[in-house]
């Protein structure tokens, strides 16, 4: 089985996947983790390369590759707006649980963090809360647009993290969704 998250950035993709494949006692993939293993470059570098379509095709090639792996994984899968490279290789994908995490932008703002040029990850409280108001605004416009990607994609499950605990979310969706 693949079960493979979408979510915005900041929604938990990566820590309820680590959690919910360590639990299944499944592999566990990251996208962008892959993507900078794939174009051997940082992300900070990739998303400043090429044109959006041209970083989602990159992106896409990367996921029909480790879907077709004969193997059980969680994979956590970043935003993408263009999945024409990907979308028949999900369609067509046998074993496929496709699920969105998705949350307030409140509590998306909450986990906010940022990277440097060499993706070390920081937290910058007072930059952060002094555009607290664009932040919000950009989580919900991306909320709404991807959402509208993944509902294209043919992802039907949706799990609302409501501010949980990420333990509390991999029991939810092991529950929902019949995992053992």
């Amino acid at each position: 089985m693949k079960i493979l998250l979408f979510g915005v950035s900041n929604v938990g993709k990566t820590t309820v996947g680590k959690l919910l494949a360590d639990r299944l006692g499944f592999r566990f993939y990251d996208l962008d983790e892959e993507v900078k293993r794939y174009m051997n470059m940082t992300l900070e570098e990739f998303v400043h390369t090429g044109s959006l379509r041209w970083r989602d095709g990159k992106r896409g090639r990367v996921i029909k590759k480790l879907i077709r792996k004969k193997e059980d994984m969680v994979f956590a899968v970043s935003p993408v707006s263009y999945t024409e490279s990907f979308k028949m290789q999900i369609e067509s994908g046998e074993d496929l649980l496709l699920i969105e995490l998705y949350d307030t932008p409140e509590n998306i703002f909450d986990r906010l963090v940022f990277s440097d040029e060499n993706d070390n990850i920081y937290k910058d409280d007072e930059y952060k809360n002094k555009r607290r108001n664009y932040y919000l605004k950009e989580i919900q416009e991306d909320l709404n647009w991807y959402g509208r990607v993944y509902a294209d994609l043919g992802v039907e499950n949706r799990v609302f993290i409501n501010n949980d605990l990420p333990m509390k979310t991999v029991d939810r969706i092991i529950a929902e969704y019949g995992l053992k």
